[in-house]
């Protein structure tokens, strides 16, 4: 049975992941959490969602946390992410992390891709 890992907080420059705490910007795929090297949106890059494009169908859409605040995606992300067929929400970070509880326990298969604030 899928057991999927709760946000439990975040701010403070990361986030607590089922009661544990972890520094830094957060990437969960296929219910595994880890350390995502992303600082800001202004330096993401396709490069950046390698392990979620390896995990093939376990991913229907990406939910990114943009940060503090809301903010538009580069066209090239949008359009990269939409030609290896995955949807793309995104909000801010904090916004983001209850979505994700949301859906993550409503069996939705995501990706989350949280920017630390």
């Amino acid at each position: 049975m899928r057991q999927p890992p709760s946000i439990d907080a975040w701010g403070g420059g990361g986030f607590r992941v089922s009661g544990l705490w972890r520094p830094g910007s957060l990437l969960i795929v296929d219910d595994l959490p880890q350390d995502w090297p992303v600082a800001s949106l202004a330096a993401l890059t396709l490069d950046h969602f390698a392990p979620v494009f390896a995990a093939g169908p376990a991913v229907e859409f990406v939910l990114l946390g943009t940060g503090l605040t809301q903010a538009l995606p580069s066209r090239e992300l949008r359009e990269g992410l939409r030609a290896r067929g995955l949807g793309l929400e995104f909000m801010s970070s904090e916004a983001a992390a209850r979505s994700y509880n949301v859906l993550a326990s409503d069996g939705r298969r995501l990706a989350a891709a949280l920017i630390a604030v």
